[in-house]
């Protein structure tokens, strides 16, 4: 396999409980499945194997890397299977921190861990009827973007509620990236309003494959996460949706698409330097 050549990519749709033992049997169970339909390379959600609304039992579960059932165990899958494996997001504690991070990482079919990516923007937020989310009461959000080497190319790193901030994937197609990753547990709130619209933009802006593999469902305490996984070409056309049910999507992968995008509109080369507006007297008294 080489940069360039075709391949076949599968994102899971999983439904994370609180506690990571069932979580991670329905994960390998579905990672599994994707291998066997003859995915190269597989991607899981944010979360993926725990999704604990309480902030403090958070803090109490989270483990360090070393010691974290679930990356030892996708690690094994990796290497079980194959396959390229994108561990969506664990939360890890790390030493001497009172705080996790909300850590992805792109393993290689040996099982090596090949990139880690901290998500830098925390989704602190308040929604309509009460609905109202804070990271960062237990994450500390990280500074550094990331680009992944695969076999097709870079793929630029991100987490979730990255997805709003579109020059941190700008910054990853400028420095090279082909395909971008976005693996969440978008609200069922924010992504019935925001979710496609959102990947597809990242993927336009960008002349980027978009690769979404977004929690489905109700977890604990009523949260529920909106679904629809989803695989956007450099076009922003839509080669694969989840829906709203626990399963995987597939989508065969031709890297060349990405020049042929970028070749039509060649907006990543076309920045400009300007001067910030001039904000209005009357505007700044009345700040």
């Amino acid at each position: 396999m080489s940069a360039g050549s075709t391949f076949k990519v599968a994102l899971v749709q999983n439904c994370a409980e609180r506690e990571m033992e069932p979580s991670l049997a329905e994960v390998e169970r579905l990672v599994r499945g994707a291998a066997k339909d003859g995915a190269d390379l597989i991607m899981l959600t944010e979360m993926v194997e725990m999704l604990e609304p309480d902030a403090g039992l958070v803090l109490r579960k989270a483990l360090p890397e070393e010691r974290d059932p679930g990356l030892a165990r996708l690690r094994g899958l990796a290497r079980e299977t194959g396959k390229w494996l994108m561990a969506g997001s664990l939360l890890i504690r790390e030493p001497g921190s009172d705080k996790v991070v909300n850590r992805a990482y792109m393993l290689d079919p040996k099982g090596e861990i090949v990139s880690r990516y901290d998500k830098i923007h925390l989704f602190d937020v308040d929604l309509k009827r009460g609905e109202s989310y804070r990271e960062s009461e237990t994450v500390r959000g990280g500074d550094r973007a990331v680009l992944a080497p695969t076999p097709w190319g870079l793929m630029g790193l991100s987490i979730c509620y990255d997805l709003r901030f579109a020059y941190l994937y700008r910054a990853l197609a400028q420095a090279g990236a082909s395909f971008l990753t976005v693996p969440a547990a978008f609200t069922y709130t924010t992504g019935k309003a925001h979710w496609h619209i959102l990947v597809r933009a990242r993927a336009i802006e960008t002349g980027c494959f978009v690769f979404a593999p977004c929690q489905t469902g109700v977890h604990a305490e009523g949260r529920r996460t909106y679904g629809h996984s989803l695989i956007v070409d450099p076009w922003g056309e839509v080669l694969a949706d989840g829906g709203e049910e626990v399963g995987f999507v597939t989508a065969v992968i031709d890297p060349a698409k990405v020049e042929e995008a970028r070749r039509m509109i060649p907006a990543l080369k076309h920045d400009r330097s300007f001067e910030g507006p001039d904000v209005p007297a009357r505007a700044a008294a009345a700040a």
